[in-house]
């Protein structure tokens, strides 16, 4: 495509590059707070399961370390994407958010591997277990665990990021009212391999709580369509515009968890419609679309197809 057949257009004007787009400033705090917690509460409860040999509460120790490292990166990715853009960086760090829930949800699943593996060679050989022990760390891990869920619960529908951070702590809470509940039958029955069977269960919670954080980080790095967006409801509204008679070559994809870019060719006969045109355009489709990057490159009909397959005009 030659350039000189094409004028190229950014509608920057009304780009909210800084705003609601990002985690708040306040997750910082609960960052800090929620790594604090789980760090001193990952050793305590690491130190008693070694003492009372239980499975269950050595398992939750190593899934809560897994979540101090899945909150640091989470938070170190929070603090990139507000990172200006360079010459290299042209969107900036945004990216990093992606890439902080693809390694959380790839990393989480690493770490239950490694729990169903030890589970299971428990409950073929189970070890004797002092319930009321496991009873009382787990009953602690609850609080940790709910308090710090709580801390990101606001902002776990906007930024797949801090999404990432809550599942994580919203799962450990419900593990640790699992091991509360072993070390409950142990105490009553005596059934020492209930402890490696409610890790299996614990192992199976965090599978699944994790994979729709893996398939759509995967998917986000792959430079999918967001979700929440309908390619052919944005392809209408384009078209749909004064002067426009088909696009073609549009693109939709995420620059970061919280933020989305677009490009496509208009096919405009009567030629380009102005600037006014396209800062318009950006702005209905930033307000409507949630989209913050928008570049339009304007067409007359006569010019050469696009050399990408799909959304190609004839």
């Amino acid at each position: 495509m030659a350039d000189h057949a094409h004028d190229h257009h950014h509608g920057h004007q009304g780009h909210d590059h800084h705003g609601h787009h990002h985690a708040p400033a306040s997750f910082g705090r609960a960052f800090a707070i929620g790594i604090v917690l789980n760090t001193v509460f990952v050793v305590v409860e690491a130190g008693y399961g070694v003492a009372s040999q239980s499975m269950s509460l050595v398992a939750d120790a190593g899934h809560n370390l897994s979540d101090v490292l899945a909150l640091v990166v989470a938070w170190v990715a929070s603090r990139l994407v507000t990172r200006p853009a360079s010459a290299r960086f042209t969107y900036g760090l945004r990216g990093s958010s992606i890439l902080a829930a693809l390694f959380n949800a790839v990393f989480l699943l690493l770490a239950t591997g490694m729990i169903i593996w030890e589970a299971a060679s428990r409950l073929v050989d189970p070890t004797p277990v002092a319930g009321g022990t496991v009873m009382a760390v787990a009953g602690v891990g609850i609080l940790v665990n709910g308090v710090t869920a709580w801390l990101f619960a606001s902002g776990r529908k906007g930024d797949i990021n801090i999404r990432g951070a809550y599942l994580h702590m919203l799962a450990d809470t419900a593990v640790s009212a699992g091991v509360v509940v072993a070390g409950l039958v142990i105490l009553v029955t005596g059934f020492d391999w209930v402890d490696p069977l409610v890790s299996l269960v614990i192992a199976a919670l965090i599978v699944w709580s994790s994979w729709g954080l893996l398939r759509d980080s995967t998917v986000m790095a792959l430079s999918a369509v967001p979700q929440n967006l309908d390619p052919a409801a944005i392809a209408a509204f384009l078209t749909a515009r004064p002067g426009v008679s088909t696009l073609h070559d549009l693109h939709v994809w995420p620059v970061s968890t919280t933020e989305t870019a677009l490009t496509a060719h208009l096919v405009m006969a009567a030629g380009h419609p102005g600037n006014g045109f396209l800062v318009e355009t950006a702005e209905a489709l930033r307000h409507r679309f949630g989209i913050a990057h928008t570049t339009l490159q304007i067409e007359d009909p006569g010019g050469p197809a696009c050399p990408l397959a799909q959304g190609c005009r004839p």
